[in-house]
C-alpha cells in the first residue's frame, strides 16, 4: 500500500520556522570600519563604511568631526583593536571640486600664519605661531601655537584682531613641544634625515628618565634629549626587551658559574642575552662573554643546598607538615639528595665563600676587642655585674657610696 506524500505547506518554510539549511542560512552583514587620517602622519580615526564597499587605501572621503566637516584619506581597512562605538558614518566620497577647494585653502594657510605672527608681535604675546589650518569648507581657521611659559597665555585679543582680517571663525589651540617638532620636521638629534615623529609616529608615548636608566644610557641631558627639548621618543623602542632580559640575566658585580670556572659579572649585554664575566685575579684575569644558557647561578645553588641541609619546612619550624617540604616522605629525601648534588664550580665557590666569611668575622672580632682594650672598656659580660669595693678604688669610697642608703634607713 502506497503512502501519500504530504506536500510542504507555507508554514514549513524556513522563513516561518527559522530553521535554515547550513548553506542557506542568511548571515548578518558585519559593520565595516575604515581608518581615516587627516594629516600625512596623524592619528587614525575609524568610521563606518556601510554603502562604500569599493573603498581602498588612499581614497579621499568627507566625514563629520567635532570641528565640522573635514576631508580625510583612507589609511587602513582593518578594524580597530578596541572595538568601541558607535562610529560615525562616512558621508560621501570626495569629488574633484572638493579637491580643488582643499588646494585653494591650503595655499592661503601660509599667508594667514604670517599675518597672525605679525599681530602676535604687535600685541607682545609670548607665543610662537606654528601653523594655520583651514577647515574643509573654509568656515573655520585654526592657529596652532606654542609657549614656553607654564601659565596659560590669554590670546583673546589675537582672535579678535584676526577676525577683522578673515571672514571665518577663528580658533586657537596650544600644542606641546613634541607636536611642534613634528610639524616643523627636520633632521633628528641622532643624525637621521627625518625625525621619527615626522616620519611614522602617530602618537607620543609617555617617557621618563627611568627608560634611560634601565638601558644603562648616559644621563647627560645632551645625549638623551631630542630637538624638541624633551626626552627622545626612541628611548621606549627597546625598553621592553631590556626589562625582559634583566629578569633572566644575573645582576652586575655578582658571582656566577661558567664553563671556565666562577667569575664576576662586569657587563650585561641585554640585547645579546649574555653577560661578560671576569675570570681569575691579578695579571691572569680575563673577560669572557657567555650566553645565559651557559651560566650557573651559584648563589641560588648555595641557598638550595642550605635549605636541603637544614631539612626543615619553611612554613612549619617542627617539620611536621604535609606540604612536601619537610623531612617526612621518600619524595622529600630524594629531592634533598638532588639539591645537594652541586656542580664542581658551584661547590668550589661555596667553600671559598664560607672560608672568606669566617675569616672576615674573625677579623672583625679581633678589631672590636682591640678597640675596647684601647678605650679601657669592660667586656660585655661584665656590664650587668655589680662593682666590688676593689673596683671602685678604695674601701672608703665604697663606704661613702653606701652612706645615702644608711641615712635613708635611719630616717625611716
Amino acid at each position: 500500500m502506497e503512502t501519500a506524500v504530504k506536500e510542504p505547506s507555507m508554514f514549513d518554510l524556513p522563513e516561518w520556522t527559522g530553521v535554515y539549511p547550513p548553506e542557506e542560512k542568511p548571515t548578518e552583514p558585519k559593520p565595516r570600519l575604515v581608518g581615516v587620517r587627516f594629516q600625512p602622519v596623524g592619528k587614525v580615526y575609524h568610521y563606518s563604511a556601510e554603502g562604500f564597499d569599493d573603498l581602498k587605501v588612499g581614497d579621499w572621503v568627507i566625514v563629520d568631526t567635532a570641528r565640522g566637516k573635514q576631508m580625510g584619506q583612507v589609511a587602513t581597512l582593518k578594524p580597530p583593536k578596541d572595538k568601541g562605538g558607535p562610529y560615525k558614518r562616512i558621508e560621501r566620497r570626495a569629488t574633484g571640486r572638493d579637491m580643488a577647494m582643499r588646494h585653494y585653502y591650503e595655499s592661503k594657510e601660509l599667508e594667514a600664519m604670517i599675518a597672525c605672527r605679525a599681530e602676535s608681535a604687535a600685541l607682545n604675546l609670548p607665543i610662537k605661531i606654528v601653523r594655520a589650518e583651514y577647515s574643509f569648507d573654509g568656515q573655520t581657521l585654526t592657529f596652532l601655537y606654542s609657549s614656553d611659559q607654564e601659565e596659560r597665555v590669554e590670546v583673546g585679543a589675537l582672535r579678535e584682531a584676526m577676525s577683522r582680517l578673515y571672514r571665518a571663525r577663528i580658533e586657537t589651540r596650544q600644542i606641546s613641544p613634541r607636536e611642534v617638532a613634528k610639524i616643523l620636521g627636520g633632521m633628528g638629534a641622532c643624525g637621521i634625515e627625518e625625525r621619527c615623529c615626522s616620519r611614522f609616529l602617530t602618537e607620543f608615548s609617555p617617557i621618563s628618565i627611568k627608560h634611560a636608566k634601565e638601558q644603562n644610557l648616559s644621563l647627560n641631558p645632551h645625549d638623551i634629549t631630542g630637538m624638541c627639548g624633551r626626552l627622545r621618543c626612541c628611548l621606549i623602542y627597546e625598553y621592553e626587551q631590556y626589562v625582559e632580559a634583566r629578569r633572566h640575566l644575573p645582576k652586575l658585580k655578582s658571582m656566577i658559574g661558567t664553563p671556565l670556572g666562577p667569575g664576576k659579572v662586569v657587563e650585561i649585554l641585554h640585547l645579546r642575552d649574555s653577560v661578560r664575566v671576569k675570570i681569575g685575579e691579578g695579571p691572569e684575569a680575563r673577560e669572557v662573554e657567555f650566553h645565559r644558557e651557559q651560566l650557573i647561578p651559584l648563589e641560588e645553588w648555595k641557598r638550595l643546598q642550605e635549605k636541603a641541609a637544614s631539612g626543615t619546612c619553611d612554613r612549619h619550624a617542627n617539620g611536621e607538615c604535609d606540604c612536601g617540604k619537610g623531612k617526612q616522605g621518600e619524595a622529600d629525601a630524594s629531592s634533598q639528595a638532588q639539591a645537594a648534588e652541586l656542580p664542581p664550580a658551584a661547590r668550589a665557590f661555596i667553600e671559598a665563600n664560607e672560608a672568606q666569611q669566617d675569616e672576615e668575622r674573625a677579623r672583625l672580632a679581633r678589631a672590636k676587642k682591640k678597640d675596647r682594650k684601647q678605650r679601657g672598656e669592660r667586656r660585655p659580660t661584665d656590664i650587668g655585674r655589680q662593682p666590688r669595693p676593689s673596683d671602685a678604688g678604695s674601701k672608703g669610697d665604697a663606704q661613702q657610696k653606701r652612706r645615702p642608703l644608711l641615712r635613708r634607713k635611719k630616717g625611716e
